[in-house]
């Protein structure tokens, strides 16, 4: 069969020309035959490299023509996983529908995870698959489809999910609520889109609730989100009223009766209510459509009305070259009009072999062109992990295949290490549930047992050094001190270390000044969830608190000391004395330190081989001020004079020394805390730049420079670190979630008086605790 299918493969080689490394993107340094390209410095030619084209076989082109990978985006609460679930039920992947927050407590299929079925959130991207018998609007004619479904979270703080899902998949659905519309996260999710090139069919869900208004959101879609979209249904009855669809392209209206809406009824009798918007909003869709394609374009110019066929594949070709998004109509939780959404997904979203997928050769330079990959199942294996998952059975990748066929027991390689690992278990993902399978073609999504290995990396079958651009990750925004209740156990770091391997967004750090363990992440609901699944899930209970701030401490004035360190005991004792000065000083620009060691010590007093131990212990006390037991930094140490002792002085006397004529002088140099002030930059529309400077402000943020765009605004401030926690909730809050920051450390400036005063009381009140 194999060998049969590789004659059938026509091969050819094109040569590729030069062509820089697209920005934005990146590949992974291993190159697995790049011995002799080391050796030799590549000239013009030889960075010209052809490559094998393999052609589709008329079997990958009829796989590939019933295939569709898609995902469903959207603001938080527009209602992706009841949607997802009633296509899961239509296509008869489960039995029974059951509710985000049902009374059943059984919660959605795609949410599996017990925390998301208690707080009725989607918090993973779930992946799953089914079949469906599609009425192609172009025809008529019925055909199945296989569709592959990733349903994905709609909280910004869990934007990777979206953000690696949308980086393997052919096409999206984007779901809008009919009253709020375009929200934020909807804005964020188009961003997204558009970063992978990802088609788009939109759906206006929740047309059930009063005050629905689809017009006004497919309005919005124009203006807020930049692309051209147009509805290709009408409602029939509004709000409770609520009955079926007019199909503008087919012209035929659709009603959803039987249990739960399962049987599709379609009339050729348009209903009079709906009949006159109908004709407006066809006419509509050809005037958006003609806007962003000739043959339409043409067509309306002479007047022409287009036939169904022609209207059909003009939208596939607007959606597919992304200048366009056919607007679907529905109720998921009423059961209205999602089988012929359904139809709208096979029929206008592309198939694998329309996506146009680049690799970068290892075996090149980073300028040299990127390389087509093609969808034949003859073509060597390329494929993208795109998710890790501990599973029961130990690490689960997810990964889709851009290219060749994967097999349970092959070897495959992976690109960045050069590993070689076999497949020991091949599944396909319906949620939480796997179906076990023994290959898997191009176009496809699976899931791999047993391998090693980071979200992002490619995997070859080693006969090509291929590797594919990862996903964008964004920075955390915000972090937490994390604690475990009681003895630190290994379920503690081993929680850790799968979270941060599982989500790129999630960083683990240990504090050098605090020795807290700082995690940070996209939010505090982020972050709030990994604790609460550490306990659930590794029976390690955390407290968290803000992280401390990195306070510092510093002298304001000269002050000298003349300091004896005496102690006898049996035998020989300890004898130091240490005369001199210590003062303020500022940053030294040419070493970049702050703190200084200064010997003038003549005739002899001190023996030149104790020297340095004083400077050692001046360090050593300076690694904790007295004030808030916090670093001192901006002091000088002059050392005039001393005196030693013949038998009973010794380093470890001087350097004793030296630490209590600091601590002995340190009050008498008027010390203060610092504490470090960041410049901090926030973008947000224009419409909130009042609430934006207010909330500056109230955080004591001192306003350096404002920018005022067509629709934006930039803000630049200097804020004290210790006033910024909470402040990425509070942008949030104020902005409705279109305000970002960025914050950068700038310098130490010292605390507000009463600040000031806290800190002393509460490290006084600690020290207390720890004599006791």
């Amino acid at each position: 069969m194999l060998s049969s299918t590789i004659v059938q493969a026509c091969l050819r080689t094109r040569p590729h020309a030069r062509a820089s490394f697209a920005p934005g993107f990146w590949s992974f340094s291993h190159r697995r035959h790049a011995a002799t390209a080391a050796a030799v410095k590549p000239t013009e030619a030889e960075t010209v490299k052809e490559y094998p084209v393999f052609e589709l076989t008329d079997e990958d082109k009829r796989r590939l023509k019933f295939q569709r990978n898609i995902g469903v985006s959207a603001h938080i609460d527009s209602g992706k996983t009841t949607l997802t679930e009633r296509i899961l039920y239509y296509t008869g992947r489960i039995r029974e529908i059951h509710e985000v927050r049902g009374r059943d407590n059984v919660g959605a299929k795609m949410d599996s995870m017990e925390l998301e079925r208690e707080k009725g959130i989607t918090i993973q991207s779930a992946a799953t698959f089914c079949d469906w018998v599609a009425t192609m609007p172009a025809t008529g004619d019925k055909e199945k489809y296989a569709i592959n479904i990733i349903d994905t979270p709609g909280h910004v703080d869990f934007t990777i999910e979206v953000e690696r899902a949308l980086r393997v998949l052919d096409g999206a659905i984007l779901v809008l609520c009919a009253v709020a519309g375009v929200q934020s996260q909807t804005t964020t999710v188009d961003r997204q889109m558009r970063r992978y090139n990802v088609p788009r069919i939109s759906f206006i869900n929740k047309m059930d609730r009063p005050g629905a208004n689809p017009w006004r959101v497919i309005n919005q879609i124009r203006q807020k989100l930049k692309i051209a979209a147009a509805a290709v249904q009408v409602p029939i009855g509004v709000e409770d009223d609520l009955r079926g669809v007019v199909d503008l392209v087919r012209w035929k209206a659709i009603y959803n009766e039987g249990e739960k809406g399962n049987k599709v009824v379609e009339s050729d009798d348009i209903p009079a209510e709906a009949l006159e918007l109908a004709k407006e909003k066809r006419r509509e869709l050809i005037e958006q459509l003609a806007e962003v394609d000739d043959q339409i374009g043409e067509m309306l110019i002479m007047d022409e009305d287009p036939t169904t066929q022609q209207l059909a594949e003009a939208i596939r070709r607007a959606t597919i070259s992304l200048k366009f998004s056919p607007v679907f109509l529905g109720s998921a939780i009423k059961n209205t009009a999602v089988q012929p959404l359904l139809d709208g997904v096979c029929a206008y979203l592309p198939t694998p072999s329309e996506t146009k997928v680049v690799a970068h050769d290892t075996s090149m330079p980073a300028s040299a062109p990127q390389v087509e990959l093609q969808p034949a199942s003859a073509a060597p294996l390329v494929a993208l992990a795109f998710k890790l998952e501990e599973g029961r059975f130990g690490q689960l990748t997810y990964m889709r295949v851009y290219q060749g066929t994967m097999r349970k027991g092959q070897f495959i390689y992976h690109a960045r290490t050069g590993k070689k690992v076999k497949v020991p278990r091949l599944v396909r993902m319906h949620s939480n549930e796997m179906e076990d399978i023994q290959e898997i073609g191009p176009g496809e999504i699976c899931a791999i047992f047993g391998i090693d290995c980071a979200s992002g990396d490619t995997f070859t079958d080693g006969s090509t050094s291929f590797s594919m651009t990862s996903m964008f990750v964004p920075e955390p925004v915000i972090s937490l001190a994390l604690k475990p209740v009681g003895a630190e156990t290994p379920n503690f770091s081993r929680a850790l270390n799968r979270f941060q391997k599982e989500d790129p967004t999630f960083r683990v750090h240990i504090d050098k000044e605090s020795k807290e363990t700082i995690i940070s992440g996209m939010g505090e609901l982020h972050l709030e969830i990994y604790v609460e699944r550490m306990k659930r899930e590794y029976n390690v209970e955390c407290t968290t608190g803000k992280p401390r701030v990195a306070f510092r401490e510093t002298i304001t004035q000269r002050a000298d000391f003349f300091y004896t360190h005496k102690k006898q005991t049996g035998g020989a004792g300890q004898y130091a004395r240490v005369i001199g000065f210590i003062e303020p000083m500022a940053m030294n620009e040419e070493t970049g330190k702050d703190t200084e060691f200064v010997n003038q010590v003549m005739g002899g007093n001190i023996p030149s081989n104790y020297i340095p131990a004083v400077e050692k212990g001046f360090y050593e006390a300076l690694e904790k001020g007295s004030l808030s037991g916090n670093p001192i930094c901006g002091c000088r140490f002059v050392l005039n004079d001393g005196l030693a002792h013949s038998v009973d002085s010794s380093e470890l006397a001087f350097r004793l020394a030296t630490i209590g004529a600091i601590r002995e002088v340190y009050n008498a140099a008027k010390p203060i805390i610092l504490e470090p002030i960041m410049t901090v930059e926030v973008v947000a529309p224009s419409e909130f730049q009042s609430a934006v400077i207010g909330g500056l402000n109230q955080r004591r943020g001192t306003i350096v420079d404002s920018e005022v765009r067509e629709d934006e605004f930039t803000c630049i401030a200097e804020v004290a670190l210790n006033d910024m926690f909470g402040y990425s909730s509070h942008l949030r809050g104020i902005t409705q979630g279109k305000g970002e920051f960025s914050m950068e450390y700038k310098t130490h400036q010292p605390v507000l008086p009463q600040v000031q005063a806290e800190l002393e009381a509460a490290y006084k009140k600690s020290i207390g605790q720890t004599k006791k």
